[in-house]
């Protein structure tokens, strides 16, 4: 637990140049326009022209400089100076303004300020995160009032079921000690990690709704979602950009989105 950061930041370091390179990010096909943002996500935001937004755990900042490319003032923060370095070139190589800073997560006010309208948090982010509670309170101290969280992320309850088909639960939803796993490659693709540990930890639905219960955010809506983005389960169909279990098999909830306000 001491070293997590070190751990998953040494982990995220060495993602950054494949992701980047890799067909699942199609970083030239940002470049030429195109558009990584999802479909639910885009409606469920609705107009950021002129909002100042701030992304939490940007990555190398592909959805961050996309929400910069629809009208919103942007900064993204991310603890991989690795990561902050990939986005800084890919925004001046677009002449797409934004703002970049390295920091972990739970220092962002002081990195890069507070006041903002939105508090973006992509798909992924939350799992590597301990405290939810020091999370809610960081989004608190970011927005002004009347802003909002928006928050889209892989649903808990996929991690329960069996990875081959999902067809059974297999793990513990309510199981809140940290993972540490040992995998060789990143999910873009082959190519072999020298850090291949990270620690995670996960977190029910009950849990994000209560951390930002408790900093006063008001819940506008909590919606659950039958499909995700990648091919979690062997069984999972494609459907276009989205995954789902074939027809027949009952749905479940794979993804959901979040938005929260600040009074």
């Amino acid at each position: 637990m001491t070293d997590y950061l070190d751990v998953n930041r040494a982990n995220w370091d060495e993602r950054v140049a494949i992701h980047v390179g890799s067909a699942y990010y199609d970083v030239a096909g940002f470049k030429a326009g195109e558009q990584p943002l999802r479909p639910f996500e885009l409606a469920e935001m609705g107009d950021v022209r002129g909002q100042r937004l701030v992304h939490l755990q940007c990555h190398f900042g592909l959805d961050t400089l996309a929400w910069a490319r629809l009208g919103a003032d942007v900064t993204g923060v991310d603890f991989s100076g690795k990561a902050v370095e990939a986005a800084r070139a890919i925004a001046a190589e677009c002449g797409i303004a934004a703002r970049f800073v390295e920091a972990d997560v739970y220092d962002a006010p002081s990195a890069a300020g507070d006041g903002f309208d939105i508090v973006y948090t992509g798909i992924g982010a939350l799992v590597w995160l301990p405290d939810l509670d020091r999370w809610a309170r960081v989004v608190d101290s970011l927005l002004k009032p009347g802003g909002f969280l928006y928050l889209a992320e892989f649903h808990p309850f996929g991690d329960i079921l069996d990875l081959e088909d999902g067809s059974r639960v297999a793990y513990d939803y309510f199981d809140r000690a940290p993972q540490v796993e040992d995998f060789p490659h990143t999910y873009t693709g082959s190519e072999v990690l020298e850090n291949t540990t990270s620690v995670q930890f996960a977190h029910g639905i009950g849990e994000v709704v209560t951390a930002l219960a408790g900093v006063g955010l008001r819940v506008e809506f909590l919606h659950e979602h039958d499909f995700t983005l990648f091919r979690r389960f062997g069984s999972l169909e494609a459907h276009g950009p989205i995954y789902r279990f074939p027809e027949g098999r009952p749905a479940v909830p794979l993804l959901y989105s979040l938005r929260a306000a600040k009074r």
